[in-house]
């Protein structure tokens, strides 16, 4: 009986210490989409990014919201759906079909230490946001 509570108290431990990171990293999240995007003033949504080539980025900010630069303008894309394995440190691998990133075209993340790829994702709208 006191094997079974101490693993239930375990279990419990787990799942806090769990919620914590989970909450520390949606914290650092939005710290760091606040800073990109300070001083900044969303403009209308578009369908298509530019040239790949010719944006920064990406960075990713969490599981469903990344940002490209592209000169003084920085472009919000919030994902069609949460995208679970993406991580601020994955390479996207980007299924392109012309010249441009647009809504609705599937990327991979990639884990640099594994070269793994993960699960598709979708892309959503690109935001431009410009300093006032």
């Amino acid at each position: 009986m006191r094997q079974v509570l101490m693993l239930a108290a375990l279990a419990l431990a787990g799942c806090t210490g769990n919620a914590a990171l989970q909450a520390s990293r949606e914290a650092e999240a939005q710290r760091d989409l606040s800073e990109a995007l300070k001083g900044r003033v969303a403009g209308k949504p578009q369908n298509c990014l530019s040239s790949p080539s010719s944006v920064n980025g990406p960075q990713i900010v969490d599981a469903r919201t990344i940002l490209y630069r592209d000169g003084r303008r920085v472009w919000r894309n919030d994902l069609a759906a949460d995208c679970p394995s993406l991580d601020q440190y994955d390479i996207l691998v980007v299924e392109l079909h012309g010249s441009q990133i647009c809504k609705n075209d599937l990327f991979r993340p990639v884990d640099p230490g594994s070269r793994i790829p993960g699960a598709y994702c979708r892309f959503g709208a690109f935001t431009p946001y410009v300093k006032e």
